[in-house]
């Protein structure tokens, strides 16, 4: 099962990032995930057309199933 970790910000101008962590740490807390955006909103570490991210909104881990065939 393929699990990826989905970090969701907000920029300056209101528009909605979504930042994608492959196969995160199983052990990894809620706590370190708010501490680690906190940090990238401070840090001014990322930027979308120019502005920087104003706000962390939620995170998620997304978890699913991958079959591949070959033909």
């Amino acid at each position: 099962m393929a699990k990826t970790l989905e970090l969701i910000f907000e920029t300056a101008a209101n528009k909605a990032v979504t930042l994608t962590v492959d196969e995160p740490r199983e052990d990894l807390t809620a706590q370190e995930i708010i501490t680690g955006m906190q940090t990238i909103v401070d840090q001014n570490i990322f930027e979308v057309g120019g502005l920087p991210f104003a706000l962390a909104k939620g995170a998620r881990v997304v978890e699913r199933n991958v079959v591949e065939y070959e033909v």
